[in-house]
Order: structure tokens, then C-alpha cells, then sequence
């Protein structure tokens, strides 16, 4: 059985460093800045000498149980998990860059569940998915692809749902185990002075949710690897550098980005038009589509204004404003009808005498006799 007792300083030593390095990049303050690129590449550098040294001292055999492991030995199982999170730290300057980021910490993550799955420490729901990585690792996701669009967003949905759950159950496990009055650690290497079982049962559940991690960090990268594939490739560099991959330089990318802060509003008007020609001949005639602005501010004072025009008052103003204008009738489009003085015999006679006129022409004419529009 192997143990860490042979270097146990060196080898606790160097993963502490290690993971001190790791957890300074939460709070750095600019993680743009040359400093934090070098931050991450000293914790790098901390993981890969310790894990040298855990090589070195055959803490992990391939022809072990994870009962054979020592108990001290465990927390040092996690060190590709926590170099794949580092990993995806590294600055990039361009899609391919990127691409290699993402390739190096999924090589990470396989690592770390090679290692756990060796010493059978992936099982139930987690062994179904790393199964299924293997044999898709392109297109991994915790879900399974639906028949329609609406199925597979459901599974998709349903599959994020248990994965909180049950990343949730096993924190509030690895937290009730570090919090065992008999679990006294004194490090991540440590364990010492505590009970074993119970120290060995809290790095243990530290692996499984480690598992969980990984297979939810191989998901993610095989989405980010999607959107990467759609990215333009980046043109070149008029001073002839390469436009990607590793030869390009970040540092001069971001001082050109710095030194115009409108550049993403103005690269459309540097090319001239949608075809990169020039917009008007030597005449003065239109050669391409255009759209004429204030300026610049306007520009960009309307990059995030909505695609539609917004309304600027409600519909009861509306009316209140067309009413007070006059475009809207009241009381109906016939006039009202005078009254008949019932005093003035004259007015009774001649509303009388035109009723029964009304009455004779109606009895004559038959409704609608007049209309020849609709006759065939």
C-alpha cells in the first residue's frame, strides 16, 4: 500500500502552495492584466511540480483499490480537477487560443476521472455519464438529445434541475463530514489527529463531488466549443503577424483595443461600407447602401436601444389627445332631432302632415326598389 510518508512535507508543501495560488485569482483585481496571467501560470507551474513529486512517490498505482490508497494520500486525487479550473483561467487573445484552453482543461478533467474511475470511485448516475462521454466525448451533455427541439430543451432542463440537487446533496454531505467533531484537519493533505474513518469518508465524498464537477465542466466545455466553432476566423494583421493561435501576441491586442475605446462602434466605418469599397464615386454617386448618423455618440447611444420603436404614451393619453383635437365624434352621426312644441299647432300640423307623407312614399316605393348595384 502506498502512502505519502515518504516526502509527506514536500509533497503537502507543494499542493498548499498550489492551491493558495489557485484561490488568489478569486480576488484579483484585473484578470486582463499581466499580473493575473502570470499568477496563473505560477499555479500552474505549483500543480505540475507536485504532481511530479506524487508520481515520483507512487502515491497512485493502477493496480490498487481505493482501499489501498492512505488516508492522507486522497486530497492529492483532486489535483487535476483543481488544474483544469486553473486552466480555463489562461488569458486568450482569439478564438483559437481559446480552443486550446479548452482542450487542455478537458485533457485535465479525463485525467481526474481516469484516476477516481480506476480506483472505483465513480459510480451510480456518474458512471452512466462518464460512460457516455467516452463513447461521444464531442457531444457530451448531461441530457440526452430529445426528437424535437422542445423534448430536448426539457431533458435539458429536467437534467440541470437533478444536477443541482444533486450537487447540493452531496455538499451539505461533505459539509455535515467537515464538521464531525471527531474531523480534525490540519490541511488538505492532512487528517491528522482526526478520526480516520471520518476523515477518510470527507475526502472520499471530496472525490465524488469532484466527479460531479468534471462531468459538468466536460458539458460545458463541449457548449463553449460550439460557440467557438461559429466564431469568424480573425482576419490579418496588416503588419503581417499572424491573426491567431499562439503566435499572436495579447498584450499588443489589447493595447490596440485600449488606445480606441469606441472600437467595436467604429470597425464597420474604418471598411468604408458592406462591401469594404469606398461609398461614393469621384461624382458623388452612391456606390453602396449607407446610413447617415449624428456621430458618434449617437452610435453608440443607440447600440442597445430596442429594434423597435417604443411607445411614448398610453393608450388612454392617446385618446385624450385625439378627442381634444376633434378627430373623435360623440353622440352618434345622425344630428339629434328638434323637439316639437306641443303649444305651437302650427309646428304639431307640419310634423304631422310629413309623417304621413313618409308613410304614403313608403307604401308606394318598396325598400330598396332604387338599387341596382348588387342586380345581376
Amino acid at each position: 500500500m502506498s502512502s505519502a510518508d515518504d516526502e509527506p512535507q514536500s509533497i503537502k508543501a507543494l499542493y498548499a502552495a498550489a492551491e493558495s495560488a489557485r484561490a488568489s485569482l478569486e480576488a484579483h483585481p484585473d484578470p486582463r492584466s499581466p499580473a493575473y496571467a502570470a499568477a496563473v501560470d505560477a499555479a500552474l507551474a505549483s500543480y505540475a511540480a507536485c504532481g511530479e513529486r506524487i508520481a515520483a512517490a507512487s502515491l497512485f498505482s493502477p493496480n490498487e483499490t481505493a482501499e489501498d490508497v492512505a488516508t492522507s494520500s486522497l486530497p492529492y486525487m483532486l489535483l487535476d480537477l483543481r488544474r483544469a479550473d486553473v486552466v480555463q483561467r489562461t488569458p486568450y487573445a482569439d478564438p483559437p487560443q481559446r480552443r486550446l484552453v479548452v482542450r487542455r482543461a478537458r485533457a485535465a478533467y479525463e485525467s481526474f476521472l481516469a484516476l477516481a474511475d480506476g480506483y472505483g470511485l465513480v459510480s451510480g448516475r456518474h458512471a452512466k455519464l462518464l460512460e457516455r462521454y467516452r463513447d461521444e466525448p464531442d457531444t457530451f451533455a448531461l441530457a440526452t438529445a430529445g426528437t424535437t427541439g422542445g423534448a430536448d430543451m426539457t431533458a435539458r432542463r429536467e437534467a440541470k434541475i437533478a444536477a443541482f440537487r444533486a450537487e447540493k446533496e452531496l455538499k451539505h454531505k461533505l459539509e455535515t463530514l467537515r464538521s464531525d467533531p471527531r474531523y480534525l484537519s490540519d490541511g488538505e493533505g492532512g487528517g491528522g489527529g482526526g478520526d480516520e474513518d471520518v476523515v477518510r469518508q470527507a475526502h472520499l465524498a471530496a472525490v465524488e463531488l469532484g466527479v460531479h464537477t468534471a462531468l459538468q465542466g466536460l458539458e460545458s466545455l463541449n457548449r463553449e466549443m460550439e460557440m467557438l466553432a461559429m466564431a469568424p476566423e480573425q482576419p490579418p494583421r496588416p503588419d503581417g503577424a499572424a491573426g491567431g493561435g499562439e503566435a499572436a501576441d495579447p498584450n499588443s491586442r489589447r493595447r490596440d483595443a485600449e488606445d480606441d475605446a469606441t472600437w467595436r462602434l467604429d470597425t464597420p466605418l474604418r471598411r468604408g461600407g458592406p462591401g469594404g469599397g469606398p461609398l461614393l464615386s469621384a461624382q458623388g454617386r452612391p456606390l453602396q447602401p449607407f446610413t447617415l448618423v449624428g456621430g458618434r455618440a449617437d452610435l453608440r447611444a443607440g447600440v442597445f436601444r430596442a429594434g423597435h420603436n417604443l411607445p411614448t404614451m398610453s393608450i388612454d393619453e392617446y385618446l385624450e389627445e385625439e378627442r381634444r383635437r376633434g378627430n373623435i365624434l360623440s353622440g352618434g352621426t345622425d344630428p339629434a332631432r328638434p323637439a316639437v312644441d306641443e303649444d305651437d299647432d302650427e309646428a304639431v300640423d307640419r310634423a304631422t302632415y310629413k309623417a304621413r307623407e313618409w308613410d304614403d312614399y313608403k307604401d308606394d316605393n318598396r325598400r330598396g326598389a332604387g338599387n341596382t348595384m348588387n342586380v345581376g
